[in-house]
């Protein structure tokens, strides 16, 4: 059970309003990430913005950064969003037993090795973003990403790191 109370669509008004029937729209449904950030609509609002430019815009495939955050959760242990993009990359056409093996040791998942790496990358930024070193950011760059989609992958790194504490932070219970 969560935290802080889960608002719900007839708790709110104004732009909170607004935003939820967005959200609706997006998700089909008010996931309880955003049912407990609207106690704050300012920060609300950046975050579905910062979730929209990271996830739905930009250069890299959706596939990947859904990998990305699967991964970045499941090293964190939050399993409010280890579930909501696992399902998200059964959607996009993922096996329910590839998403397992990304879970299990994503090095030994049926994927290319271009992914394995940058998945390798993602961890090592979110274990020790400090000891990030110039070879594993080479790496990267030799794979032919460039500063941008560097960039892009970084911010899904960070994204759900964010999402990871906050949503553990307040037992936020999963909705999926």
């Amino acid at each position: 059970m969560a935290k802080v109370k889960l608002l719900e669509k007839n708790e709110v008004n104004g732009e909170t309003k607004v935003l939820f029937e967005q959200i609706e729209q997006e998700f089909g449904m008010i996931p309880n990430l955003f049912k407990a950030l609207a106690h704050k609509p300012n920060i609300l609002k950046a975050n579905l913005l910062k979730v929209q430019a990271v996830m739905y815009e930009g250069e890299l495939k959706r596939e990947l950064k859904e990998m990305i955050a699967v991964v970045v959760s499941n090293t964190n242990g939050c399993q409010y969003c280890v579930g909501a993009h696992s399902l998200f990359l059964e959607k996009l056409g993922m096996s329910k037993e590839v998403i397992e093996l990304l879970l299990i040791d994503f090095k030994t998942a049926p994927i290319d090795e271009d992914t394995k790496h940058i998945l390798e990358f993602a961890v090592q930024i979110t274990k020790e973003p400090l000891s990030l070193s110039d070879e594993s950011f080479s790496k990267i760059q030799a794979l032919g990403f460039n500063d941008a989609q560097i960039v892009e992958m970084i911010s899904v790194v960070d994204l759900f790191n964010s999402f990871n504490i906050f949503l553990d932070a307040l037992s936020v219970d999963l909705d999926f």
